[in-house]
């Protein structure tokens, strides 16, 4: 199989070191990473999903897996935080946005991370490359829905400045909300690589 890549962002590629000692590359998401992506929800705990998605699963039907491969690294993104070990990749995290359908200058985010690399600054780390990339895009909002229920997030949101409040129409989801402000010299790289075929 073929793919062809307009415009991929290279310069999202990244590798760190967590405070573990362990490296892992954050990149954005190609096609061809859906057998990863499936095998990592599949590995997530039936918890863990049911917080990143809000229902009950065991892995992603087709059309969200493709949904989610699939991006234009623009209106969507995509970060993976993965881990290379023996020749193969493993996805330990993900964090995506997607432009809202009722305010074009807010995108929607969702972000989950594996049960065993919790607590590693890796949910924060993939938000805050996220929420930059969607400033320089020229996104002025980022807003996330999460059950109420969902304490490891509430906290997330708590350290990253996001506002939380109601949703409306159902008390068991709450909004997060935060502002972004773009600086000019992001902004300007970002649409410049962009452009670039």
């Amino acid at each position: 199989m073929t793919y062809t890549i307009h415009r991929y962002p290279a310069h999202l590629i990244d590798v760190v070191t967590l405070a573990n000692g362990k490296r892992l590359t954050l990149r954005p998401v190609l096609p061809q990473d859906s057998a990863l992506l499936q095998a990592y929800v599949r590995g997530l705990s039936p918890e863990a999903r049911y917080m990143r998605f809000m229902r009950g699963l065991r892995e992603l039907p087709p059309g969200l897996l493709d949904e989610l491969t699939s991006v234009d690294y623009a209106t969507h993104m995509a970060l993976l935080a993965t881990l290379c070990s023996g020749g193969d990749e493993k996805i330990v995290a993900e964090a995506h946005y997607a432009a809202d359908e009722e305010n074009p200058e807010a995108c929607e985010f969702a972000v989950s991370v594996a049960n065993e690399w919790q607590g590693l600054g890796i949910g924060r780390l993939l938000l805050d490359r996220l929420a930059r990339d969607a400033a320089a895009i020229g996104f002025r909002k980022v807003i996330g829905n999460m059950l109420r229920e969902n304490r490891r997030m509430r906290a997330l949101a708590r350290r990253i400045g996001l506002q939380t409040q109601s949703a409306s129409g159902d008390p068991l989801v709450v909004r997060m909300v935060k502002e972004l402000k773009a600086r000019p010299e992001e902004s300007g790289a970002l649409l410049e690589a962009l452009t670039v075929a």
